[in-house]
């Protein structure tokens, strides 16, 4: 063999290994397995509690008046006000009596939202101590 020969059959094999691999390159990358999408992980999605707040919480009370205790009773909240001297109290219990005892009197409900404190004097006044409904009333005569 010569030289000559050699390096011409070298170029044709370089030639058609090279046009071999290029087919072999469009083939596969012209496949419909390269078209897919690649998943790619990124970070975890953040997932945030949506709160739902219900309007009877908030800025809602209702209360129930006890006149002879001169109390009220927080419905929303589970709570009694009523006044301690000179300062306004909320406490679970009422003052000097049992919830049951308490609750066993003649009550009003009230139609205001916020504070007892902003409408005890007129209250009062509509509900004194020995207020009772009218067909509760014991010195009423039948």
């Amino acid at each position: 063999m010569t030289n000559k020969n050699f390096f011409t059959a070298d170029r044709a094999g370089i030639t058609a290994a090279s046009a071999l691999l290029a087919a072999l390159t469009l083939a596969v990358c012209a496949s419909p397995a390269s078209a897919q999408p690649i998943p790619v992980q990124g970070p975890p999605a953040v997932v945030v509690p949506q709160v739902v707040i219900q309007p009877a919480v908030i800025g809602q009370d209702d209360y129930d008046y006890y006149p002879a205790y001169e109390t009220y009773y927080n419905r929303t909240r589970h709570e009694f006000v009523y006044r301690n001297g000179a300062n306004w109290v909320r406490r679970p219990q009422p003052n000097g009596v049992t919830p049951e005892a308490m609750m066993a009197t003649p009550s009003v409900r009230m139609d205001f939202h916020d504070s007892p404190e902003m409408h005890h004097d007129s209250v009062v006044k509509s509900y004194p101590k020995n207020w009772a409904p009218a067909a509760q009333k014991p010195d009423e005569k039948k």
